[in-house]
């Protein structure tokens, strides 16, 4: 067996010994059952929580533009609910930021209805196949055809105007997967942030390797996120309260020093075990909770970028 080849054995040993070991966090503990609720941001703008992520939606002239929707076993009552709040039972334009199930499960129903959506070109294509949602691996997918983002793009951002509501929406790149996206909506002043952001009263973000997703991404995306921010700006995350430009740049300080010592572990050779016993982010537990879990998929998430024969 030469060097690289043992070399890829011990990864692949390793991440199955961390996906069988490694405790989960407070943010992926069984599949939060919040009740539906509304929170009005703006005259046209409305977050909707407990359909298993954050869903936003701004109304117009031709009826609703949601931002996400849901788990599709919270899909229908909560279609009920925006259509109570916003007086229009019309979906005319669904953004996916990404292609987890917490984030598409209203896809088939609105898709369906003739909702346009409109999401990055990764997440189409990984709509198109069954994939493992971590964190523990379940399949989802291939969405029908009809459940699938009918307007794509690759890079750079996109412009639309939502009655009287310039909306910008671009690509995060590699981060919580690597179709991640955000949703602005500038004259409100609203930032949709997608999965790289969590509010911690949630927990740690998801890092989805299998999908592409890693840490100095994560890091970097929010650094870009914040770039679009100010300090008036309502930044919606994935899950949680709405946050700040302050949150933003208080997340990025903080993955970006996770990242760096996990980096530094890489190079002394550490296994994922090791990595978790030095607690790299045992400085941020008071305020997001156990990390271990978050430790473990981050430091592995370095390998495919660091360790080019893994």
């Amino acid at each position: 067996m030469t060097g690289s080849e043992a070399r890829r054995q011990f990864l692949k040993s390793a991440l199955g010994a961390a996906a069988l070991t490694t405790p989960i966090g407070k943010a992926f503990a069984a599949g939060a059952a919040a009740p539906l609720a509304a929170r009005q941001l703006t005259g046209s703008i409305t977050v909707f929580s407990g359909a298993g992520a954050n869903v936003v939606a701004h109304r117009d002239a031709d009826g609703v533009a949601l931002v996400d929707g849901g788990l599709e076993e919270h899909s229908q009552d909560l279609l009920r609910l925006v259509a109570r709040q916003s007086g229009s039972g019309k979906v005319h334009t669904l953004f996916n930021t990404h292609w987890h199930p917490r984030q598409t499960g209203s896809n088939l129903r609105l898709g369906t209805a003739g909702a346009q959506i409109i999401a990055h070109e990764n997440t189409r294509l990984w709509l198109t196949q069954a994939n493992p949602v971590p964190p523990d691996g379940h399949s989802y997918g291939p969405l029908p055809p009809k459940a699938r983002p009918t307007k794509t793009f690759y890079y750079g951002s996109e412009q639309l105007t939502l009655g009287d509501e310039p909306v910008e929406y671009g690509y995060l790149g590699q981060a919580h997967t690597d179709g991640d996206m955000y949703v602005y909506f500038r004259k409100s002043n609203v930032l949709v942030a997608g999965g790289p952001v969590a509010a911690p009263s949630a927990g740690w973000p998801l890092i989805d390797i299998k999908s592409n997703g890693w840490i100095v991404g994560l890091a970097g995306a929010i650094q870009k996120l914040a770039g679009l921010a100010n300090d008036q700006t309502v930044v919606v995350p994935a899950n949680g309260p709405v946050l700040t430009r302050a949150d933003l740049l208080a997340q990025h300080q903080m993955y970006s020093d996770i990242a760096g010592r996990l980096q530094r572990f890489l190079r002394q050779s550490l296994g994922p075990g090791e990595v978790v016993a030095r607690a790299p982010a045992a400085a941020y537990e008071a305020q997001w909770g156990d990390s271990k879990y978050f430790v473990s998929t981050a430091f592995q998430s370095l390998w495919g970028h660091m360790a080019p024969d893994a």
